[in-house]
């Protein structure tokens, strides 16, 4: 991928060098007498209990510096969230009839903590709608090559810009509509649901590639292999073959080798956003 050089994303938000550490999640003793006090003096108990709660979701402690090739590499993660950026800017309006609204990009080291959780770096990438921040521990790219056998630089930006689709949906209310399903439907429908979610996601992603190669001619050759190689390498059925030795359809929930694959490819040829309604699509 041709990345070298060109300008990144303004929005990043860098916390490797400082790391959560959980703490207590219980009421102590000074917890409570702060909320007396505050019951006495006439505040608001509510607001010390939330100060309390924050306390303790986690405390940053220093980390140690971040060497040469992670910075490298936080740099490509930017210039292909800025090409991200660039490209649905230019979609919204062009095919939506809206303006785009940019997601920002949480680097982080060995675990951080979210609205959507406290994650790990083996949660791998993900996006958090709950404040429209996607959240990657960089050593997921070398999870990509060695664990998953998905080298390449394209192999990343895949999974960047399928982290980035899932903001687009959050955008357009498709993620809420679906969220809102899962009290609603049995487990088996929900995982369908969310299966259909990620296989748009991966839609996105090509439509991404798409445009992105139109605008500013990223891809080099065995660029798309690369994006394929990956979204292989996390289709449900692999994965669970692997790791159990067999497969169980009604568990899925991001979609198969095969269908992540081809719905990347669809957006990838299409770049048409019409084209990705996976909700209503009779064969996933």
């Amino acid at each position: 991928m041709r990345w070298e050089g060109r300008e990144g994303s303004r929005n990043i938000e860098d916390r490797r060098r400082r790391q959560v550490r959980r703490v207590g999640t219980g009421l102590g003793i000074g917890s409570l007498l702060l909320i007396g006090l505050a019951l006495f003096m006439g505040q608001d108990p509510s607001e010390v209990l939330q100060q309390v709660q924050q306390q303790q979701q986690g405390q940053s402690v220093p980390t140690g510096p971040v060497n040469e090739a992670e910075e490298e590499l936080a740099q490509f993660v930017s210039v292909v969230l800025k090409d991200c950026e660039d490209v649905w800017r230019e979609l919204f309006p062009e095919q939506l009839g809206r303006r785009y609204e940019e997601p920002i990009l949480v680097l982080f080291t060995g675990q951080t903590q979210s609205p959507c959780g406290y994650a790990s770096a083996a949660t791998g990438p993900f996006y958090c709608p709950g404040d429209s921040k996607l959240y990657i521990d960089l050593s997921f790219y070398d999870d990509l090559k060695r664990k998953f056998n998905a080298p390449g630089d394209f192999a990343m930006a895949y999974v960047i810009s399928h982290e980035v689709g899932h903001h687009v949906q959050n955008l357009l209310g498709i993620t809420r509509e679906v969220q809102s399903q899962r009290r609603r439907l049995p487990k088996a429908e929900y995982n369908e649901l969310s299966v259909r979610l990620e296989l748009q996601a991966d839609f996105l992603a090509g439509v991404w590639a798409h445009h992105a190669h139109q605008m500013k001619k990223i891809l080099e050759e065995g660029d798309l292999q690369e994006a394929l190689n990956a979204a292989h390498a996390i289709g449900d059925d692999r994965l669970q073959r692997q790791s159990q030795g067999y497969v169980v359809p009604e568990s899925f929930t991001h979609g198969t080798s095969e269908q992540r694959m081809r719905w990347f490819t669809k957006g990838l040829r299409s770049g048409d956003l019409r084209d990705g309604d996976t909700f209503a699509a009779e064969y996933l």
